[in-house]
């Protein structure tokens, strides 16, 4: 393989290495006079933001189960008649469209009478374009009482184009959320 062809390869190859080693990027805020202290039970906000026909689906389901098991593994008691908080889970898929373009550099050879052949470069953009679907989704959790948001986790990536592959990685998502949730129940 010659040098330069290797050198415009070697970029993508590196874009495309970091992108399969990163999940969704997380992110997460929470009220400053929330009292993390008091909560003691959870249940969700019905229905739910992601059901938006006021419907289940195998995605909510999916979401609702892991957060259950999120929340209850940190003490939190399910309570659907008195909750503390409620939860509330909205996802959404956005078709995302990415161009990048890289310089090359390849030879071409010229004939001069005087000097034989020389070699001469020349330079030219490489545009790549691909297409994507992008993930987002929200966990919030609503103090009941003031029905005031207290925290929120997000999670934006790359979305499975099948719909099997999307509903594992509600779990993986789900569990990289709830990692930014620091607080357990008294």
């Amino acid at each position: 393989m010659r040098l330069s062809a290797l050198r415009s390869v070697a970029p993508l190859l590196l874009l495309l290495l970091a992108a399969c080693a990163t999940g969704p990027q997380v992110s997460s805020t929470e009220s400053a006079d929330a009292d993390f202290d008091r909560y003691r039970s959870f249940a969700f906000y019905e229905p739910l933001a992601m059901e938006r026909g006021g419907y289940a689906t195998p995605a909510s389901e999916r979401a609702r189960a892991v957060a259950r098991r999120e929340l209850e593994a940190r003490g939190y008691r399910y309570d659907p008649e008195s909750p503390d908080l409620w939860v509330n889970i909205n996802a959404y898929l956005v078709e995302r469209t990415n161009v990048s373009s890289m310089p090359t550099v390849d030879w071409a050879y010229y004939y001069s009478y005087r000097h034989g052949y020389v070699a001469v470069p020349f330079y030219s953009e490489r545009t790549l374009v691909s297409e994507y679907r992008e993930g987002t989704m929200n966990v919030d959790l609503v103090d009941v009482a003031r029905k005031r948001l207290v925290w929120e986790g997000v999670a934006t990536g790359r979305a499975p184009r099948k719909e099997a592959d999307r509903l594992a990685r509600i779990d993986e998502t789900m569990a990289r959320i709830f990692q930014q949730f620091p607080y357990r129940a008294p």
